[in-house]
C-alpha cells in the first residue's frame, strides 16, 4: 500500500503536466507543510518564481487573508489571469478560501 506522501505526489506530477503558466498568466502554485500555507507565482516558460508568499498558520481565516494579499500583488503586477495548481491538494477548505479570496480581488483562476 502506497503512503499518503506517494499518492499526492503521484497527483502533482499529474496536475503538473496539464498545468502550464506563462509571464502573462503564471501558475499559481500552493503548498501546505505542517504549519505554514506557501503560494509561488511561477512562470514555467523561463522556469523562474516571478512572486512568492506565505503565511504562518493554514486555517482558512489566514488562508482568505493570504488570497487578499496576493490578489493586491497581481493587479499592482498588472496580471489579471493565473493558471491555479492544487498541488495535489483536494479543492476544498483552506484552498478553496485561499482561491476565493484571489478571485474576490479580481483574478481569474
Amino acid at each position: 500500500m502506497r503512503s499518503k506522501r506517494e499518492l499526492r505526489a503521484k497527483r502533482k506530477l499529474r496536475i503538473k503536466m496539464k498545468v502550464h503558466g506563462t509571464k502573462q498568466r503564471p501558475r499559481m502554485s500552493i503548498f501546505r507543510s505542517g504549519k505554514k500555507l506557501y503560494v509561488q507565482l511561477i512562470d514555467d516558460d523561463k522556469g523562474t518564481t516571478m512572486a512568492s508568499f506565505y503565511i504562518n498558520g493554514k486555517n482558512m481565516e489566514l488562508a482568505k487573508t493570504l488570497g487578499q494579499k496576493v490578489g493586491e500583488n497581481l493587479k499592482i503586477k498588472k496580471i489579471s489571469r493565473v493558471v491555479f495548481d492544487r498541488g495535489g491538494y483536494r479543492y476544498h477548505g483552506a484552498v478553496k478560501e485561499f482561491v476565493d479570496a484571489v478571485r474576490k480581488g479580481g483574478i481569474q483562476c
